[in-house]
């Protein structure tokens, strides 16, 4: 009776609370009042403060004066009723939380109406990473050395009038005459910001960006078509962005310099550009890691744009070709001036997109992740890409990083793209270290030829990384180059169509180690390709025998 009793009152109790949230945010109880009410309540209806929601009158005036005036109390929640709320740019205080109600659908305006963005900020350091990551104040919504600030669904975002790019707010004439005053112009190195990505003042290019913030939720809320990040954030700590839905035109969520970050339930379609991306930039003017990362429950895709959202799922456009497919992964990096520590990664999905990618490649350390429960389909590329390189895209005199301490374990993959294999590449006189792969099941299409085969990847040490960057791989299943420190156990790689190519090839490495290794391949196809490796060993692989192999010139394992 006792315990009978005491569930009753939870449960009463549970109403009660849940019935007072209720009339907090509901519509009557907004919308009807004036905006003393509003304040005693906490919650500020932009409708009261002058916004229309006809999705044709500018809002941007009531939604910031209505955010002002929530901050002046002190804080409370901006309340969003089902409406089309055109605006450009919308400026977030501290203690505000912007709630998005069902069918309330805030809609970036272009600039076909004397609408305008706030111009990018000036920044110094623009030269060292792409012009998206320099800039936060051509956004459409944003905030800068925030505190306590919550964006809220489940509402939409819909960045109709952003732009991906500074090539999209010219017109072709514009272009021409800006690419002909170019021509003569000195080559910047490769992997430095194009010019052409510069988005003049005025237009906006992002939907969400932040900068230098702490405590933020982000929740429940939908991104469509979010220009050239749907999310950015920049050296904020403690944020968290669960259960969203993004679909977009370019990168999904971009999480730079950015400290104790939970990444929980979202779902990010990104066919031209990278899904969920931790990155370290130099953009704050000094190199700040990126560290104490969760990602979890989570899937990237590479559908056409829209089709995540009205449920098609189509795959009909590829932007890229042939040869690298759809974006969409989650990657760390290309901007790694700052570096990533302590990022676990876990039980997310990866459709029709390129595969995994860890890279440091500008005087970046990369070390002590965890990425485990990983399924992969029709992976357009590489299905784990590791790369250690030496861009340098940053102030002189930095060293080349290290990419060390990582675990991939109880990953799956069907129908990788052949042309790539997996890929865990340093470059010469710096090796990528103490990498361990645990039960690991990898299905590529195959087809690879003897010609393939007989390739040798050049090193491209200075590029921009990406798996491409080597051409087509020698081996179908894994290729390893300057390593130190390798265990495989319970690795599974196997190809759909026959394949010429060994399953392995690997070339300047020390402390390679395979257990319970099983690898299909062609009749007198070896298994293992071997250059200039120390201390080889694999054992419990049959057909394989146990083998150990303390200094290799050049030799292959059948």
């Amino acid at each position: 009776m006792f315990g009978q009793g005491m569930v009753t009152r939870q449960r009463i109790l549970l109403s009660a609370i849940a019935a007072s949230l209720v009339f907090l945010i509901s519509p009557a109880s907004v919308t009807q009042s004036s905006p003393e009410s509003a304040t005693d309540s906490n919650v500020y209806n932009i409708k009261t403060f002058g916004a229309t929601g006809d999705g044709k009158t500018l809002d941007t005036p009531a939604i910031n004066k209505t955010i002002d005036a929530a901050a002046a109390a002190g804080g409370g929640t901006v309340y969003f009723p089902a409406g089309n709320y055109l605006s450009v740019s919308i400026h977030l205080k501290s203690n505000i939380a912007l709630y998005l109600d069902q069918g309330a659908t805030i809609v970036a305006a272009d600039t076909s109406n004397s609408a305008k963005y706030d111009p990018p900020e000036p920044n110094e350091w623009d030269k060292y990473q792409d012009f998206g990551h320099s800039h936060w104040h051509n956004s459409l919504i944003w905030g800068e050395n925030l505190t306590n600030v919550s964006i809220l669904g489940p509402g939409t975002i819909w960045g109709k009038g952003l732009v991906r790019g500074g090539n999209q707010s010219r017109t072709q004439q514009q272009n021409d005459a800006l690419n002909a005053a170019r021509a003569s112009e000195p080559k910047q190195p490769f992997g430095y910001p194009n010019p052409r990505d510069a988005v003049e003042p005025g237009w906006g290019n992002k939907s969400i960006a932040l900068k230098l913030c702490r405590n933020v939720i982000i929740r429940d809320i939908t991104i469509l078509h979010g220009g050239h990040f749907a999310i950015l954030a920049t050296g904020v700590e403690n944020l968290t962005i669960d259960n969203l839905k993004i679909d977009t035109n370019r990168d999904g969520i971009d999480i730079d310099a950015c400290r104790n970050v939970r990444v929980s339930n979202c779902t990010v379609n990104s066919p031209f550009d990278d899904g969920i991306c931790p990155k370290s930039s130099f953009a704050l003017g000094y190199a700040r890691a990126t560290e104490n990362v969760t990602i979890t429950n989570c899937q990237v895709s590479g559908y056409d744009e829209g089709t995540l959202l009205d449920g098609t799922y189509k795959r009909d456009y590829n932007r890229y070709g042939a040869n690298s497919g759809p974006t969409g992964r989650i990657k760390f990096g290309t901007e790694s001036n700052g570096g990533f520590k302590n990022i676990t990664i876990d039980n997310c999905v990866f459709d029709y997109c390129r595969g995994l990618a860890l890279e440091s490649v500008d005087g970046a350390l990369l070390e002590d992740v965890t990425i485990s429960n990983i399924t992969m389909r029709d992976i357009a590329n590489c299905p784990i890409f590791l790369r250690l390189g030496s861009r340098m895209r940053g102030p002189s005199g930095a060293q080349v990083g290290a990419l060390r301490r990582v675990t991939l374990s109880n990953i799956i993959v069907y129908n990788a793209e052949p042309k790539f294999a997996s890929i865990i590449s340093g470059i010469p006189g710096h090796d990528i270290e103490d990498v361990t792969l645990n039960n690991v099941r990898i299905y590529y299409k195959g087809g690879g030829t003897k010609q393939q085969a007989a390739l040798e990847p050049p090193e491209k040490e200075t590029d921009y990384p990406e798996p491409s960057m080597f051409g087509e791989i020698p081996a179908y299943g894994f290729f390893i180059r300057h390593v130190r420190g390798l265990e495989m156990s319970g690795v599974n790689i196997s190809y759909l169509k026959d394949d010429a190519r060994a399953p392995f090839m690997i070339s300047d490495a020390k402390y390679v180690e395979f257990r319970n290794l099983k690898a299909q391949r062609s009749s007198g196809v070896p298994a293992f390709i071997l250059k200039d490796v120390d201390d080889f060993s694999i054992r419990d692989s049959y057909p394989l025998t146990d083998v150990r192999l303390p200094n290799v010139k050049q030799q292959v394992v059948n």
